[in-house]
């Protein structure tokens, strides 16, 4: 099963590191190794989150989000992007930014650190209406109790998320971007690219993650009358015609998903240049890095550890919101990339421990900690 799951990962991190040696020698190799470990770490939420999307797709889709997906994610998001960003920063053609990459490697991280500010306000953007959608739904099943349950009353009210989205937006461009850009531009010029790239992000989740829900319960509601046909058919003694569902819900759930991974690469993407400028050093390290971040979103699903420990989703949850209350403080101050990793590792595993916990409570007879009829299970408080 495990090798099942990370053999193309093994076998694309033997090709990496390999390339990386005949590219450069020992050092590449090195320096590829150290970046696909910073993309593990700052991704592992990421992975937790996919899982959750992904255990309702088919098996087709899974291959699917293995296959394209990653090449999206490593050739798009690991190598494109950073030239798109230093195309559109410096008004540029595709064919000159790639120059300008290879052959003055300085000037281009000079650029995409000058097109932070757009990334950062678009991923954070993104990424905090995803935890803001989260954690004002009711459900079942909830970690921090007394955060989430005053919340999830909260949420009730239409497009709260939408509105706190808003105000966090325009805090932050007042806030972070105060001081002028350094190459350029005055703050009122940081902080309408900061606003627009900010709306941008939103409108993105609104859109992608909309059509993403709508095709979902359309293919609930088609399973449901499935589920009906075949009980009717059961009761007749009828044989029932297989029913072809719709892979609208499938494509959609997938673009999600890769909206979804774009955002969570941005940090990775930035951070990679505090360890290199060398375009093909950091889309080899970051690309091995996002080969285990898929297979091990695969094995989650698979081995269904998310039924079985039922707060880890939450973890990754509140890891997405400190990654884009994070992200959007780097618009104008400096956070070191280890302190990024750890939060997200952190939450995860403590929301790790506190499944573990009332796994143990349960199996010993305390009961369900949501049931209210039983004896408390520890939540993660």
């Amino acid at each position: 099963m495990l090798l099942k799951t990370f053999g193309w990962s093994f076998a694309i991190t033997a090709l990496g590191l390999v390339a990386a040696v005949f590219y450069g020698g020992w050092e590449a190799l090195g320096v590829v190794a150290i970046l696909s470990v910073l993309e593990i770490s700052l991704s592992f939420d990421n992975a937790v989150v996919n899982a959750g999307i992904l255990k309702k797709m088919s098996a087709f889709w899974q291959k699917i989000f293995l296959t394209i997906g990653i090449l999206i994610a490593v050739f798009g998001m690991r190598l494109v992007f950073p030239v798109v960003i230093v195309a559109i920063t410096a008004k540029l053609g595709p064919i000159e930014a790639v120059d300008l990459s290879f052959n003055q490697p300085d000037r281009y991280q000079e650029l995409v650190t000058d097109a932070h500010p757009a990334i950062a306000s678009f991923g954070g953007m993104f990424l905090l209406m995803i935890f803001l959608d989260f954690i004002f739904e009711e459900r079942d099943i909830q970690w921090l109790r007394w955060i989430e349950r005053p919340l999830a009353k909260l949420g009730k009210v239409d497009m709260l998320s939408v509105c706190i989205a808003l105000i966090v937006l325009l805090i932050s461009a007042l806030t972070f971007a105060t001081q002028a850009h350094q190459h350029g531009g005055g703050h009122a010029n940081k902080a309408e690219t900061v606003l627009l790239a900010g709306v941008a992000g939103l409108i993105t989740y609104l859109i992608v993650g909309g059509l993403s829900s709508y095709f979902e319960n359309k293919l609930e509601e088609e399973e449901e009358r499935e589920h009906e046909a075949e009980e009717e058919a059961r009761k007749s003694g009828k044989k029932l015609s297989a029913v072809v569902l719709s892979g609208k819900a499938a494509f959609f759930m997938f673009l999600y998903l890769e909206v979804l991974d774009a955002s969570f690469s941005f940090d990775g993407v930035i951070g990679a240049f505090a360890i290199t400028n060398n375009i093909v050093l950091m889309a080899l390290g970051l690309g091995i890095g996002a080969m285990y971040v898929r297979s091990l979103t695969v094995y989650l699903v698979r081995q269904g550890t998310l039924d079985d420990y039922v707060y880890l989703e939450h973890g990754a949850h509140y890891a997405i919101g400190a990654l884009s209350v994070i992200l959007l403080v780097t618009i104008q101050y400096q956070i070191n990339e280890i302190i990024t990793g750890l939060v997200g590792v952190v939450l995860i595993a403590w929301s790790f421990w506190s499944s573990v916990r009332r796994n143990k409570a349960l199996e010993a007879g305390g009961g369900d900690d949501n049931s209210g009829s039983k004896a408390e299970v520890p939540s993660g408080v």
